[in-house]
């Protein structure tokens, strides 16, 4: 049983690591965009063009995505070496399908866009669908990159899948770099579709030296592995749509704030939340699944039920204290992160409000995320698909009582409560398809995270106030330094309780990295 552990933990690391790297390039290419166009109408048109191609990249080409999870299901199943006909038949079919979707986004991009934000102005209107045009071909990309995900993963495959994103990112600064003080947003645009054009590339050859697919059109739509995957993965494209579909609902009602800024701040803070979280959640969510999807058979449940404890808790471990430090120094992490160019002070103070909000979600957001994937290794897609149904019109109603109370904020605390709820709906529709999973446990463990997640972050907000105190003639420099200062101080403090409650996931962590720190040496 050990032996599992350590190569369960050997994978995340490897995982986080590449992570990472690709997300601190993306970064770079954020920060580089906030100096660049600030908020205001460039910007928020290319927020506004993002949303459908971006979705689809999200979705289905994402790391953990529908079709991510779908092969990895299947693949994991089946012993054939070569398993390139119906992988290929599965890419045959796909692309035909989002060949279609292209060309809809691209004859209706006007009316969409207004659908999307229809309070935003005409200004933001016609960028948005010059934009939306420009990066339509993602949804075909978006596929072949989720595929060939899918396919690295199930054979063990990490590395690649983890670092393509990198590749996207640079692109994207490239373009900035040479194109963008011509101040033409479809810069964003270009950049945002020849990314998308490299993430597919890299994978090809890999794909077919492991025999798991080649460029070549094939036709076998009639196999059973091209069945399961499609009765898998079309309830789960509809399913995580629907959660990406509440970002976008948050959109809708931010563009009726006045100022054309709070699409584009809404998208700022969100990158925030994302690269940590992004992160984590290849940390976890890819080395569980392949593991959740062997143990998904009733003889090895008793493991399986075992294995969903660790996921909860190492997920809650790993996630708190990064949502406590962005909740928390909001205010310089933004300061530090976007404050230069035309990224102004008052813009600062904006998306800094959404950033807390947002960092206090973090925890529903990615705990349901591991509930889903435990639903996908049991090749269940309609249980998480009805709970995204009810979370939709669920947070409508929250994001209209949200905007009301407390403005854009408000959309954020809606989706962080939508969260919440969905993933309570799934632990109990999970309790009732395995039965006895030791909840008294794991909510014992939750507790006692969450009791000491609050004192590290009250550490955290008394050591920012006096280390700005003392830096306050820093400038910059003085933010930086005070939220490092305070942010090891909370993680310190987080840490140290951790360890003393002797939680057995806590212990394993922390002889996993005494065992590397001893091989560095």
């Amino acid at each position: 049983m050990e032996q599992p552990r350590r190569s369960l933990l050997s994978i995340a690391g490897l995982v986080a690591a590449a992570t990472l790297l690709s997300k601190g390039i993306g970064f770079i290419r954020q920060s580089l965009i906030a100096a660049t166009f600030g908020s205001g109408s460039d910007y928020s048109a290319f927020a506004v063009a993002y949303v459908l191609p971006g979705f689809l990249l999200i979705l289905l080409g994402g790391i953990n995505g529908p079709f991510h999870s779908a092969m990895i299901s299947v693949l994991k199943k089946r012993t054939d070496p070569n398993q390139s006909d119906w992988i290929d038949s599965i890419t045959t079919l796909v692309t035909c399908l989002l060949l279609g979707v292209t060309a809809l986004l691209m004859v209706f991009a006007q009316p969409l866009v207004v659908l999307m934000a229809p309070g935003a102005s005409s200004e933001v209107h016609r960028l948005a669908a010059e934009q939306l045009q420009i990066m339509a071909p993602l949804a075909v990309f978006a596929g072949l990159i989720g595929i060939g995900f899918g396919t690295l993963n199930a054979r063990e495959q990490f590395l690649l899948p983890a670092l393509s994103p990198l590749l996207s990112s640079l692109l994207v600064i490239v373009a900035i770099v040479i194109w963008g003080r011509s101040g033409q947003s479809q810069v964003l645009a270009w950049g945002t579709l020849a990314g998308a054009v490299a993430q597919w590339l890299v994978q090809v050859p890999v794909q077919a030296r492991l025999g798991l697919g080649q460029l070549r059109i094939c036709f076998a739509w009639g196999s059973p592995e091209v069945k399961t995957v499609g009765l898998l993965m079309l309830p789960a494209v509809i399913s995580s749509g629907m959660v990406h579909i509440n970002v976008y609902v948050d959109m809708f009602f931010a563009s009726f704030v006045p100022g054309d800024r709070t699409i584009g701040n809404l998208g700022y803070a969100q990158l925030l939340v994302q690269t940590p979280l992004g992160i984590l959640s290849n940390m976890v969510l890819v080395p569980l699944m392949p593991l959740y999807a062997s143990l998904a058979v009733p003889d090895r449940w008793p493991e399986f039920r075992q294995r969903i404890r660790q996921g909860v808790v190492l997920t809650a471990l790993l996630i708190l204290p990064m949502s406590m430090l962005l909740s928390v120094l909001a205010q310089p992490i933004v300061q530090v992160a976007y404050e230069r160019g035309r990224f102004t002070p008052d813009i600062t103070q904006e998306v800094a409000a959404l950033l807390t909000a947002y960092g206090v979600g973090m925890v529903f957001y990615l705990l349901r995320d591991v509930v889903v994937r435990i639903f996908y290794a049991l090749e269940d897609g309609q249980t998480p698909l009805r709970v995204s149904l009810l979370a939709i019109f669920l947070n409508a109603g929250l994001d209209w009582v949200g905007l009301k109370l407390f403005g854009a904020p408000g959309l954020a605390l809606a989706t962080a409560g939508v969260n919440a709820i969905a993933l309570l709906v799934l632990g109990i529709a999970l309790q009732k398809r395995l039965g006895d999973l030791p909840w008294q446990s794991i909510t014992k463990v939750l507790g006692q995270l969450m009791v000491i997640t609050l004192g590290s972050a009250t550490c955290t907000w008394l050591t920012w106030q006096q280390l700005t105190a003392w830096g306050s003639t820093w400038g910059w420099l003085g933010h930086l330094a005070g939220a490092c200062g305070a942010g090891i101080i909370g993680l310190l403090v987080f840490g140290i309780a951790a360890v003393l409650l002797r939680i057995p996931e806590v212990q394993e962590l922390r002889n996993y990295g005494l065992t590397r720190l001893r091989k560095s040496e």
